[in-house]
């Protein structure tokens, strides 16, 4: 007997890379030596410190329960104390933070708590990808922001359509950019909370890289005056403390918006595991740790190794401020497609293509630096040694 598909999956868009994803197992079955760049998941394990602190609240029988659904009081509190240091701003532990499985899940069912069928939602192109599954799934109607070279990989909000905000409930931004690796200034976030007040639109920003950076720390929206009268934030433990299978981050800000996800949550979910909740405290207040800042020296010395050896290689790799991607140009007469497949087929390399991401990824490709330098070196040598590009 043949089932169908609920028509919410069968309205996700196609899955792009199947091609390359069969090209890539076909390569490692005749043993070739891959290098995957492909992946935004850190190659580093967790600090053993945020492990031990695991280790110890998993041993009391006390977090074996159902956790709160509003989550750890003890982590919404930590969460507090850690945002007033990082951005200085207040929240009230109890109405404007909630932990959430991850950042990924919560921007899903965000999207299912507060956008009702046929409303449009506002999505950055290129874009992570639950942003549209999201949307698709509340019933939404998705319209795209460009995101240009020309204007920084911001999106230009004077030349959204007035028909798309005739209907629109929310706007999604990603600072740092996933996958453009582009940040956003308080001005243009000012100028965001401004937008959204003018036209009765939400504010829904992904922070999950906020703390990957390399010089200047990235800015937290709910820093602008009046930005919790219409903004959620949403972070993540993943990317900062390695910590991406541990499925733990919080969305904060707005209280009636932090409300809606709370009660989406409580018919969705049983909470956090309480003992990955202390784990979290414990990374919060390791914030300033060495290990962290070893991690970021690693991601520079990475970033610099792969962006110098690309730019040899006669390939324009943009140098990102924050993120641990770099956002590549593809040579003129090759689309994102033709270039990923390329250095699959000539150099044994997996990269994702930027088309991936929404049309406007198209013309670029993606490198995470999940990877050790010696390895960055070999595919910059591969690349320059390989890669034919004429």
């Amino acid at each position: 007997m043949a089932f169908e598909k609920a028509e919410r999956l069968k309205a996700l868009p196609p899955y792009l890379f199947a091609e390359i994803d069969r090209k890539k197992k076909a390569a490692i079955a005749a043993g070739r030596s891959i290098l995957n760049f492909g992946i935004g998941d850190p190659d580093r394990p967790t600090p053993q410190f945020i492990i031990d602190a695991l280790a110890r609240a998993a041993a009391d029988p006390k977090t074996h329960q159902y956790a709160l659904d509003e989550g750890d009081p003890l982590l919404r509190q930590t969460i507090t104390r850690w945002f007033k240091g990082r951005f200085g701003v207040n929240l009230d532990p109890a109405n404007e933070v909630l932990p959430t499985l991850g950042a990924k899940e919560a921007i899903v069912h965000f999207l299912m708590a507060v956008v009702n069928p046929r409303e449009t939602v506002l999505v950055p192109d290129p874009g992570y990808p639950p942003y549209r599954g999201g949307t698709v799934f509340a019933g939404g109607r998705v319209v795209t922001m460009p995101l240009r070279a020309r204007n920084n990989f911001m999106p230009e909000l004077a030349k959204i359509r007035p028909s798309a905000l005739k209907k629109a409930r929310v706007i999604f931004v990603n600072y740092p950019n996933n996958p453009t690796a582009a940040c956003a200034s308080r001005e243009f976030y000012a100028e965001l909370v401004a937008f959204a007040k003018e036209h009765g639109l939400i504010v829904a920003a992904d922070a999950a890289y906020s703390e990957t950076y390399y010089d200047a720390r990235p800015p937290s929206i709910l820093e602008v005056p009046g930005a919790r009268d219409v903004a959620v934030e949403f972070h993540s433990f993943s990317k900062t403390f390695n910590m991406t299978g541990w499925r733990l981050g919080w969305a904060c800000g707005n209280a009636e918006l932090v409300a809606a996800l709370r009660q989406m949550k409580s018919n969705l979910d049983s909470g956090v595991f309480t003992a990955i909740q202390r784990a979290g405290v414990a990374a919060l207040e390791g914030y300033d740790r060495p290990e962290l800042a070893e991690l970021r020296r690693m991601y520079r010395e990475r970033r610099d190794a792969l962006v110098a050896g690309l730019r040899k290689a006669g390939l324009r790799a943009n140098v990102p401020e924050a993120t641990f991607y770099v956002w590549v140009k593809c040579p003129r007469g090759l689309s994102s497609l033709d270039l990923t497949a390329r250095l699959l087929e000539q150099c044994d390399i997996v990269v994702t293509p930027g088309v991936g991401f929404g049309k406007s990824g198209e013309g670029y490709i993606r490198f995470a630096l999940t990877v050790e330098v010696a390895q960055i070196a070999e595919a910059v040598e591969r690349i320059q040694s390989r890669l034919t590009i004429d």
